[in-house]
């Protein structure tokens, strides 16, 4: 959802999936693997560009351990729920500032 990627894409034959795409991007080339609509949209809603970012990261970062090839190396969905939050959280509060809230 987070790249525009399907897991079936051409590209992603001979080794390399969607899991592995992500996991060689982070967290230093997200820009070049996500949907570059989640971008613009971001830049347009008043979320800055950094923040926007490191949240992206984050959240490649979940769907990167919820997507483990081991269900036991997979992260607890309370974990999940609680690190989704945060982001949605730390999203919310620049335009809470700018706002005066």
């Amino acid at each position: 959802m987070l790249t525009g990627q399907r897991p079936t894409n051409e590209k992603f034959k001979e080794g390399l999936s969607l899991h592995n795409f992500v996991k060689a991007a982070l967290p230093d080339r997200v820009v070049e693997i996500i949907d570059p609509i989640l971008f613009q949209e971001s830049v347009r809603g008043g979320t800055t560009a950094d923040i926007h970012l490191q949240c992206l990261n984050s959240t490649f970062e979940i769907g990167l351990t919820c997507s483990t090839e081991s269900p036991s190396e997979r992260m607890d969905m309370s974990n999940v729920i609680t690190k989704l939050c945060s982001i949605r959280d730390k999203l919310l509060r620049p335009a809470r500032l700018h706002r005066g809230i």
